[in-house]
């Protein structure tokens, strides 16, 4: 039993210690009459975990709850997909975007999604991320 707990434990080792990890933000636009806050890129942060060079998975906050959030990355464009905790069908987001590297890891990714709810359309976005 103990070998085995000491197995584990350096085998998770080993994976945090060579993994690679995302930060991502979304910025959003202010409401009309309001200015420009930070508020408008720290509401959407999150962090993703990069799987291998094509997947990357992780969690965004969106508003006061949090999303679950994945990329599959084809070159420089990546195909996306976010999807809330409750109501997960009814409520995801899906898109297509482009990572615009701009200077040593941190990439501008400007994206368009579009929603599965009825009568909705699809929104223009424009991202950050850093890989650390």
């Amino acid at each position: 039993m103990k070998k085995m707990f000491l197995t584990m434990a350096l085998a998770f080792v080993t994976m945090i210690s060579s993994a690679q990890f995302m930060v991502v933000t979304t910025m959003t636009q202010p409401a009309d009459g309001e200015e420009w806050a930070t508020s408008n890129i720290t509401d959407n942060m999150g962090v993703g975990y990069v799987l291998n060079d094509k997947m990357t998975l992780g969690v965004v906050k969106n508003g006061e709850d949090y999303d679950l959030w994945g990329r599959y990355n084809i070159n420089f464009i990546y195909l996306a997909v976010q999807a809330p905790t409750e109501e997960t069908t009814d409520n995801m987001t899906f898109g297509v975007g482009y990572s615009l590297r701009v200077w040593n890891d941190l990439y501008i990714d400007p994206s368009y999604m579009m929603s599965t709810k009825e009568d909705s359309e699809g929104e223009f976005k424009v991202g950050l991320s850093y890989k650390l």
